[in-house]
């Protein structure tokens, strides 16, 4: 018994310092220690984004010292093909953000003074040259967006030659790098500042803009600039908080919000009818329920991506809003949980053709990852075998367990090291969450047994 005390612990200190994943593959990770870190959350790196052009696939990530292109078609050859220097370098800046529109790469800073500046990436790998950096107009924002639909930037935040920036909307359609103010919506919609104020983010398709104003979701029509309309909002909801950012699923059905708190869960809110937006789900990494963040999310089909601050990054399936499962995740921070403190895991692109998936942790860099979700119900639903998945391991008062059989009970049973059953019940969702915060500490098994009688096992830790 004493052995197999000490095999458990060795086998915990081993798990507990690993960074662990899920049906995500790191295929090539970059940092470069010589850069600052900002003197407020210790983070060396921010924004990630990607481009393609020619069958080439490119990374772009921030830092405090400017801007980062690597070619990563092959990861096995990754080269860095361009470095932009920032208008505003060093310890101050925190947040840099990116967008593309045709062949040019918007970059913004939100510390500073910095600038707006373009750069033309259709000579990549060779170049990429700034074609504009100019503060006349935007001196910093805190994040851009552009409607590729309508042409038109916007920018968040940070500060415009009028003064202190809220939203302001250019047009890049005459001319993609030389912008032109069309509002500022501070000035130029009334009462703006008592409906809405400052702006953290924003997602837009096709003049309808879903704003996240770090207190509530509110949903607003520009087609008009002359008329500005108001279409919908949600400022009560569970899990409520900061209020940070959201993305827009293909179908504009339903809408993930992240509120940048402590503890909070993502939600999934119902907006086809923008009279009644209402609350489907909560979803959320489960290893923290105190400490754990969410920060920055994307769709890309039905796979939702989020980046969540110390856990890395997550990715669910939301083909059932109703019924969302975990489909990978990596953890890319070795930051422990900590209050007030924000650091890990920052933001996620999962738009490169070939499939690989770019993200960026704060302090550790930036990833590649090849990924290997699973296709869906179909290819299990005549198969007597199933796989499932449990998480976070180790772990401290929650279980999850995500399955590959969606339609019906399954048992489950938890067994200690001594064959011990502790815990037994029913797994009745594609993904469950067992309370296990009165089960000791120590080594587990949890077994599932199929419809035909057959048992899949996992162990697991408690801390």
């Amino acid at each position: 018994m004493r052995n197999l005390l000490l095999i458990t612990f060795i086998l915990f200190a081993t798990m507990a310092k690993a960074q662990s994943s899920f049906n995500m593959n790191l295929v090539y990770q970059w940092n470069d220690s010589s850069l600052p870190p900002s003197a407020a959350h210790d983070n060396t790196y921010n924004e990630i984004w990607g481009y393609e052009n020619n069958g080439r696939e490119y990374a772009i990530i921030g830092s405090t010292m400017g801007t980062h292109i690597f070619d990563v078609t092959d990861v096995n050859n990754v080269d860095t093909v361009a470095f932009i220097p920032g208008k505003a370098q060093g310890p101050s800046i925190i947040h840099r953000d990116y967008d593309t529109y045709q062949d040019y790469l918007y970059i913004v800073a939100d510390e500073g003074p910095s600038s707006l500046q373009i750069a033309d990436l259709s000579l990549l790998p060779a170049s990429a040259p700034i074609v504009y950096d100019s503060d006349s107009m935007i001196i910093r924002s805190h994040n851009i967006f552009i409607d590729t639909i309508t042409g038109h930037l916007y920018t968040c935040g940070g500060a415009t030659n009028l003064g202190f920036g809220k939203l302001s909307i250019f047009d890049l359609n005459v001319n993609p790098t030389d912008p032109k103010l069309l509002m500022n919506c501070e000035f130029d919609v009334p009462n703006w500042n008592s409906s809405v104020g400052y702006l953290h983010d924003i997602y837009v398709r096709g003049d309808t803009a879903y704003c996240n104003t770090g207190n509530d979701l509110q949903v607003i029509d520009f087609s008009n600039l002359s008329v500005v309309s108001f279409l919908g909002s949600s400022s009560n909801y569970i899990h409520q908080g900061y209020n940070h950012s959201g993305w827009l699923h293909s179908s504009g059905d339903y809408y993930a919000l992240a509120d940048e708190n402590h503890g909070l869960k993502v939600k999934i809110f119902d907006v086809s009818d923008l009279n009644n937006i209402s609350l489907i789900d909560t979803i959320g990494s489960n290893i923290n329920d105190s400490l754990s963040i969410p920060h920055n999310l994307i769709f890309n089909g039905d796979n939702l991506y989020v980046s969540y601050y110390f856990d890395g990054l997550y990715v669910f399936n939301t083909s059932d809003p109703n019924n969302i499962s975990l489909a990978g995740f990596y953890d890319t921070s070795t930051r422990p949980h900590q209050n007030n403190v924000y650091e890990g895991n920052w933001g996620v692109y999962p738009f490169l053709s070939s499939g690989k998936i770019l993200a960026s942790d704060m302090q550790e860099g930036l990833f590649v990852f090849d990924v290997t979700f699973p296709t869906g119900v179909d290819e299990v639903e005549n198969s007597n075998d199933f796989e499932f998945v449990v998480f976070p391991n180790p772990t401290s008062n929650y279980l999850t367990i995500t399955t590959t059989l969606f339609d019906e009970a399954l048992n489950y049973s938890i067994i200690d090291i001594n064959g011990k059953k502790v815990r037994g019940g029913k797994l009745t969702k594609a993904q469950t969450t067992i309370d296990i915060k009165d089960v000791v500490a120590g080594f587990y098994t949890i077994s599932i047994i199929g419809s035909e009688g057959n048992v899949v096992a996992k162990k697991f830790i408690k801390k």
